[in-house]
């Protein structure tokens, strides 16, 4: 070997020495290998920084501020709200859940899906009282498997279509790992909604966060445009079962209804009183078009900023608020802030919630202009909770959002513009129609992951260029001698996949997919084959918690240990392996 190769294979078992040990974070360590690698000179100077204008990075990047868009926009709201059902059987449960969370993956970030999804999953599991553990691990697993079919899905699509680019001149499209991703995708749903759940360890959900979130006393306002307007308050009982909501009474003409208030004919105007999440409170309101209890304070906050957020605080004693009423320190004429709910340790409030004084202790649900949170809360001398990533769902805006989305990814698909351009344009478009505030925008980039890509790329190119990639396809044609050509992507799937199950799945792509073209070289076939194996396996990171991101999440609220995953994964990728070589060899011939 050169001294080149033997420089850069040492920094990659550095590389993947340092995120094994996971003492120090994958970006930290990915960027200090390039500096180290420029400073070897095996990578040239000129070269450093290119992967963070790499288009695999802007890509990963983009996909992560649509995504946001599209959860901000209600546009999955309306998907879920519709579709769950608590009564299911867990394995109809599972099915659909987990075909919910692959048909979004497959058209956003699979990490963004699963955040979305999990809390729904979670609350559902509460209500069935089930644990969250038998439904949680599927529900990963099905939104990595759902990133597999399309460009977008998963970044290691993104880098192959790239790789493939530099490589032979053109990348892959939308829809070009549909064949081989969907067959695995289908494949891996089947076997994880009939099978897979079956081989977890029930350790009673020690991770039910549902618990732990605090119930407020909120009011929405029905709007003179409602549909409900003319219906009973009953009638809305079973959308506020499904939000887990719970509605307490009804406020018409400043006089609280309790006992009669259910079979009270709703009127323009009138407020529902409600306990409720924050989460649960948004998704109710949004559901059912309801308004904000001060409506009219709210339409004022959203033409004159860049968009409103939602945050929890906590009253201490001395605090400006202590012993008065949101209207009496005057918190929407002199802040511009609405107060939405009052949580006070399950106790009864009587009054209206902006008239309701507040104690020390309460905790407080705030809206609020963009970028003000914390100078309201100094302002008003509370201490803000941990931030949950809370924001109001514009829902009026939902199919606009699908519509520009949907434009782009078929304008994409139809060659007509440049993906990441499309995504750009995407983001533009949220940005000026207000469906997502220009000051959350960055928010919603992984800059960790964009570091590590941005980091990785040049020195997956300069082992490539050094001919590092060459000698490791050389071992695994050797590995597989006299055998026929599909041996040899078995035997590159395998790989890749135990790689992706230790490391970052980008880094896997990066390093597994150039190893692919050079084995397809030398035995004189089509690369396409050899990179949708990698496309595949390096998706397929099913046996650990750190494999994937998803399966990180899931760790806690759904009390697992490091072992549980082997067991549902171990067979999910071999089933993976045995469903998409055929189709590869079918939709991708040699």
């Amino acid at each position: 070997m050169t001294w080149d190769q033997i420089t850069l294979f040492a920094l990659f078992a550095a590389v993947f020495g340092f995120l094994l040990w996971g003492r120090f974070r994958y970006d930290l360590v990915a960027f200090t290998a390039l500096l180290v690698a420029v400073v070897l000179g095996v990578v040239p100077v000129e070269r450093a920084f290119s992967g963070f204008g790499h288009p695999a990075t802007l890509v990963v990047a983009l996909v992560l501020v649509v995504s946001a868009g599209l959860v901000r926009s209600g546009a999955v709201f309306l998907i879920t709200r519709t579709l769950v059902d608590a009564t299911r059987p867990l394995a109809a449960h599972i099915a659909l859940m987990g075909g919910i969370g692959a048909v979004l993956s497959a058209f956003m970030n699979n990490v963004a899906a699963l955040a979305l999804l999990m809390p729904v999953d979670v609350q559902t599991a509460r209500k069935a009282g089930r644990s969250p553990a038998l439904s949680l691990m599927p529900l990963s697993f099905a939104t990595i498997l759902g990133g597999m079919v399309t460009l977008i899905g998963t970044p290691p699509n993104i880098i192959i279509a790239e790789i493939r680019a530099e490589a032979l001149g053109a990348p892959y499209r939308m829809f070009d790992f549909a064949p081989v991703g969907g067959v695995a995708a289908i494949a891996g749903l089947v076997f994880v909604a009939l099978i897979g759940w079956r081989l977890i360890p029930d350790r009673g959900g020690a991770g039910d966060r549902a618990a732990e979130i605090a119930q407020y006393i909120a009011e929405l306002t029905v709007p003179a445009d409602s549909p409900h307007i003319g219906r009973r308050l009953a009638e809305l009982y079973p959308e506020a079962d499904r939000a887990d909501v719970a509605i307490l009474g009804l406020i018409r003409d400043g006089r609280r209804r309790y006992g009669r208030a259910a079979n009270a004919i709703l009127r323009a105007g009138d407020a529902l009183v409600i306990e409720a999440t924050p989460e649960a409170l948004d998704e109710f309101r949004a559901a059912l078009r309801l308004d904000f209890a001060d409506p009219r304070r709210k339409a004022q906050l959203s033409a004159a900023g860049e968009g409103l957020e939602v945050i929890e605080v906590v009253v201490p004693e001395g605090a400006r608020i202590a012993g008065k009423t949101a209207q009496g320190v005057g918190l929407a004429w002199r802040r511009g802030t609405v107060l939405l709910g009052i949580s006070r340790h399950g106790r009864r409030i009587s009054a209206h919630v902006r008239q309701t004084p507040i104690r020390p202790g309460d905790l407080l649900l705030l809206l609020c202009p963009q970028g003000t949170a914390q100078d309201v809360a100094e302002w008003l001398g509370v201490l803000p909770l941990a931030e949950r990533g809370l924001s109001v769902t514009a829902n009026e805006k939902t199919w606009a959002a699908i519509g520009i989305f949907a434009a782009a990814v078929a304008a994409a698909s139809f060659g007509l513009i440049y993906l990441p351009v499309a995504l750009g344009l995407v983001v533009v478009a949220y940005v000026l129609t207000r469906i997502l505030p220009i000051a959350e925008i960055y928010e919603h980039v992984e800059w960790p992951v964009v570091v590590l890509l941005g980091s990785m790329i040049p020195l997956g190119a300069a082992l490539e260029a050094a001919g590092g990639t060459a000698l490791i396809a050389d071992a695994l044609i050797g590995l597989t001698a006299g055998w026929p050509a599909w041996v040899a992507l078995s035997v590159l799937m395998v790989v890749t996949m135990t790689l992706s199950d230790v490391l970052n799945n980008t880094a896997t792509t990066i390093v597994a997919a150039p190893v692919g073209i050079q084995m397809a070289s030398s035995l004189g076939v089509s690369p396409d084959p050899f990179l949708m194996a990698v496309a595949v396996a390096a998706s397929s990171a099913f046996l650990t918690p750190i494999g994937h991101k998803n399966n990180t999440l899931i760790l806690g609220p759904g009390g697992y240990r490091f072992g549980d995953y082997w067991r549902m994964g171990l067979p999910l990728e071999a089933l993976v392996i045995a469903a998409s070589i055929p189709a590869i060899l079918i939709f991708w011939p040699l």
